[in-house]
Parts: structure tokens; sequence; C-alpha cells
């Protein structure tokens, strides 16, 4: 908890240490999605993942005290929140399918930039700032570069090639994911947060399954341990390791302390997808790299003056990747 007079907390070695560590673990979640639709139908896998989640945030919401039965008031938000989960997940497994886990992580975690424009041209919640337009336009710029300059004909027995369908899926992921965190943000104003993210788990589980039974053919026979792995990793871990530590996180500083480590993010995601993916790292690619972790830091980072000023609804950037720069995608 932040103090309202003296402002937040001085970030504290194991408190930065933390925050570093899970946005790197968000990294590997590209690299994890990538091993699990190798073998797996990708909507499958995002139920296998949030039926985790879901489990985990009833663990989550005991120990908090936190009561998961919707009210009448809160069912229309959490229904809203489910289905752009279901969405906006679906696009990001597709498009982690047809491209590679390196890219994923690059394009997904420019949702933030998605959040800036759709709070500052439609709900008004927010305002540009300079440090915030050359953010956004930095990030921009790269992504730009990404798409363009991307060798997507090479051969190469080993690795993964992104495909410009793959990539464009990832691009309107990350769109959706900006949308999500923005009406979060307005579902947070009725419902509690734990009672929100359990819901959300819940109703967009129920959603991949029925939409994977219908459409997608699973082959059980050909499952290895590899894709269980990565099944289990974004369960446990990003469902439930890192929402953990973040909600802890945010128990004691603001959600700007913690979100100006998002940069790391894409940087480890690159690194994930290079070193076990065998992505191939280009230039081009290091160049976006690090132009879109650029954005993100000058987004998310703020002055103390502003932490000040942060609201509760600021806090939700944390809470799925849930808004900041730090997101569980």
């Amino acid at each position: 908890m932040t103090d309202k007079n003296n402002g937040p907390h001085s970030l504290t070695l194991s408190a930065v240490l933390l925050a570093s560590l899970i946005a790197t673990l968000w990294g590997f979640n590209s690299v994890a999605v990538r091993y699990s639709v190798d073998e797996m139908p990708p909507v499958f896998v995002a139920g296998l993942r949030f039926l985790i989640g879901a489990i985990v945030m009833v663990g989550w919401c005991r120990w908090e005290g936190s009561d998961i039965r919707l009210k009448k008031n809160e069912i229309w938000p959490c229904f809203v929140i489910g289905v752009l989960l279901f969405v906006q997940i679906s696009l990001f497994n597709a498009g982690i399918e047809l491209s590679t886990a390196s890219h994923g992580s690059l394009y997904v975690n420019t949702f933030v930039f998605w959040v800036i424009g759709i709070e500052h041209f439609i709900t008004r919640a927010d305002r540009l700032t300079v440090r915030k337009s050359i953010g956004v336009s930095l990030a921009g710029a790269s992504v730009v570069l990404l798409i363009t300059a991307t060798d997507r004909t090479h051969a190469s027995i080993v690795g993964d090639i992104p495909t410009l369908n793959g990539d464009l899926i990832l691009c309107l992921s990350a769109f959706f994911l900006g949308v999500k965190i923005v009406a979060t943000k307005s579902a947070l104003r009725t419902v509690k947060p734990g009672t929100l993210i359990f819901w959300q788990s819940a109703i967009g589980t129920v959603l991949f399954f029925l939409w994977s039974f219908a459409f997608e053919e699973i082959q059980w026979t050909e499952t290895t341990c590899p894709s269980w792995v990565g099944v289990l990793y974004q369960g446990i871990f990003v469902a439930g390791f890192c929402f953990v530590i973040q909600a802890r996180l945010m128990q004691t500083y603001s959600a700007s302390q913690i979100s100006v480590f998002a940069f790391i993010t894409p940087l480890s995601g690159v690194a994930a997808g290079v070193w076990m993916r065998n992505d191939r790292m280009s230039s081009w690619m290091l160049l976006a790299a690090i132009g879109i972790a650029l954005g993100i830091y000058f987004v998310n980072h703020t002055s103390r003056n502003n932490d000040k000023n942060q609201g509760a609804a600021d806090e939700t950037l944390g809470e799925d990747n849930s808004g900041t720069g730090m997101e569980i995608t």
C-alpha cells in the first residue's frame, strides 16, 4: 500500500529483483505457447492454461478473503472481460503458431500503446504527454521495421519461420489486449480484482473449450512432454506465480513503479526464442526489440509526483499483464 501523504514506498532491492523476475518470466510465455501449439490446437491450449489459472485464482481469492460469488451488477462486466480474454488469447496462440516466439513477445507487448491511444482519443481517461508520445512513436516505428524487414523466406533445418499472417494476427491480439485492459479498468469500479480475474478466467475457459471441441481436432497420441510442460508453465508460472507476486508487490508499491520493469519482457522473450526455439536473430529484430523496450520504458516511467496522483484504477494495469506495461498474456 502507498502512503497518501508521502507517496509510494521506495523500491527495495528484493522488490526490484522480484519485479524483474516476473517481467522475465512473462517474456518466456511466448516460448511456452510455441512449444504447446506445436502439438496441440491453439485454442485448446488456451483452455488448459486458463483452467489452471482459474484453479489458482480460487486459492488466491480464498487466501485474501475475496468472495468469488457474483452480484447481479457484476455479471455483465465479468462476461465482457471473459469474452475479450477469449478473443485476445485465441488470436495470440493462433498467431504464435504461424510465427515465432520472439515475434510473439514483441508484438503482443505493444498493447500498452493501444491502451494509450484508446484512453487519449476515445475514453479521455488519460492524456498523451511528450514522454508517452516519444515512446509510442519509437515503438510504432519498431513494429513497422520488424514487419517490413523480417526475412520470411530463409530455409532452416531448425527454428521457426515467421509468416506475415502470423505477425498480423499477433498485432491484432495486442489491440484486443489493449481494449481488454481499458474495459478491465472500467469493470474494477464494480468488481473486486480477485473476483474479476477469477471469472474472466472461468468464462474464458468455457469459451475456449467450446470453440476447441467444435472446430479443433486434438490428437492425444501426438502430444509429448515439451508441449505439456509449456501448458503447465503458462498456467502455473504465468497465471499463478507471476500474478501472486505482482499482486503482493502492488500492495506496497504503485503500479507505475512496478510497470517500469515491463521493458524487460520483450527483451527476455526475444532472448528465450533465440535460445530455446532457435529463432533467427537479425540486426533488424534486435533494433525492433530495443525500440519496443525503450518505448515501453518511456510510457511507463513516471515521476514520483505523478505516482502520488495515480489512482486505484491505474493499478489495474498490472493485474492481468491483466494493464500497465506488464500483462499476463
